[in-house]
């Protein structure tokens, strides 16, 4: 079973996002999402100081696997990217929810959060997902 922190919310398409306090943004592909890639090879992140909008893409995985696209939880400009993972790809399966975040961004519209699922829910989506 996959780990589902309580304190994050997270997108249909199964990116987490953790909101500071400054309405600074951290976002992430879940632990599941990261288990039905397998071994992470690649990732690509967007450039500092883009402006994506909610469900926009926003970076891509590559895995043995498959390819995956990243969405943006939210609206918002993009302030940082987790540079680590261009040289250490892995960080993603070891370490989802920690080292392995993908970028911070300074988020546009606050109400767009709530919209996003709490862990209960995501919980669902990814048993939907299993049973299917």
């Amino acid at each position: 079973m996959s780990r589902i922190p309580e304190d994050l919310r997270y997108a249909q398409t199964h990116e987490w996002i953790s909101v500071a306090h400054d309405g600074v943004a951290t976002v992430g592909i879940t632990d599941h999402a990261q288990e039905l890639l397998g071994d992470i090879v690649f990732v690509e992140l967007p450039e500092v100081g883009a402006k994506v909008s909610v469900s926009e893409e926003s970076g891509v995985v590559e895995s043995v696997k498959a390819a995956s696209d990243i969405y943006a939880p939210v609206s918002g400009e993009i302030i940082e990217v987790n540079e680590r993972l261009t040289e250490e790809p892995e960080l993603v399966n070891s370490d989802p929810y920690g080292d392995g975040w993908f970028y911070r961004m300074q988020i546009a519209e606050a109400k767009e959060v709530e919209a996003l699922l709490d862990a209960d829910g995501y919980g669902d989506l990814c048993e939907d997902d299993e049973e299917s």
